[in-house]
């Protein structure tokens, strides 16, 4: 992968989070895997529940993955849960996907208003933040534009953001299906294409320090849950469109295959980053192990 400070493109000096992704996919294959450190899965690795457990879990899992994944997800409540100690273990992570040369995506599911947004923005995507990642996960449910100041620091340092969608949580339709037609979920896909699309034409005019127009992936993605099946379709969301990474939770232990896959996300799949936690962290302790499960998961999201 590319030194993201050797890059010219971004304003500090780093290639937008959408290239760096777009590469990594098209090196590495278009697979994330989740660190998440669930107290079952530390007790199926011998490992005790505290802050001891949770640090020699998250790094032997991405020191066993970090060579083949094209990006990392830990999960920031099963850190949280170990208060101030597991949130240091989460900045050591996180700095050492950074030295790993593995993209890292903070599954913080980040939103507010206002100040208040701008700070989340300030912990998790600015240069010289201890919890700064290559990518954050965002809720938009207090309205796309309150997520403003988190998708203007992204573009300023090179980062991005992924924006909830369409999850396959039971509650989800409750909220993302309303509308039908012109339902929350197509509203919130129209969005982040538009963003793309306004970032990519500043970048153009040299307004803002961006990627070059055309670039392979913008830097603001969706989270679109991989078992949603035809709800893709149903509520006529054009994925494709939206020209952004898709992150989709939920292949293997949740219940979707790859073949699932294809068939949800259609002419949008090469955007696809596949994610798998369980079933490959299932594979631990052993390093060998579980470079060898996420191989296999590879293998089976790349396109023939």
């Amino acid at each position: 992968m590319p030194n993201p400070e050797t890059a010219s493109s971004g304003v500090v000096g780093r290639e937008p989070f959408g290239s760096r992704l777009a590469t990594a996919m098209a090196v590495r294959g278009p697979l994330c895997v989740g660190i998440d450190p669930h107290p079952a899965l530390l007790k199926g690795w011998g490992l005790n529940d505290d802050v001891d457990g949770l640090r020699r879990f998250s790094l032997t899992a991405l020191e066993s993955v970090g060579s083949v994944a094209a990006a990392v997800k830990p999960q920031v409540a099963l850190y949280e849960r170990h208060g101030s100690a597991g949130m240091a273990v989460l900045e050591e992570v996180l700095a050492a996907c950074t030295d790993a040369g593995v993209l890292s995506i903070a599954d913080a599911k980040r939103g507010d208003i206002g100040s208040t947004m701008a700070a989340y923005a300030d912990a998790w995507l600015r240069d010289g933040s201890s919890l700064a990642a290559d990518s954050v996960t965002l809720s938009p449910y207090l309205g796309f534009e309150s997520l403003r100041p988190a998708l203007d620091l992204a573009v300023q340092y090179g980062r991005g953001v992924f924006v909830l969608a369409l999850t396959s949580n039971p509650e989800g339709p409750s909220v993302q299906h309303v509308g039908a037609g012109d339902s929350v979920a197509r509203r919130i896909t129209e969005a982040a294409a538009s963003e793309n699309s306004r970032v990519a034409a500043l970048s153009s005019t040299g307004t803002e320090a961006m990627a070059p127009a055309g670039t392979a992936l913008g830097s603001v993605g969706l989270v679109v849950g991989a078992t949603v099946g035809a709800a893709v379709e149903q509520l006529g969301l054009d994925l494709a469109a939206m020209a952004g990474p898709i992150l989709a939770p939920g292949l293997g232990a949740q219940g979707a295959t790859a073949a699932d896959m294809r068939a949800t996300f259609g002419a949008a799949y090469p955007q696809v980053l596949g994610t798998s936690s369980r079933e490959i962290l299932a594979a631990g302790p052993d390093a060998g192990n579980l470079r060898e499960a996420a191989l296999r998961t590879l293998d089976l999201l790349r396109i023939d």
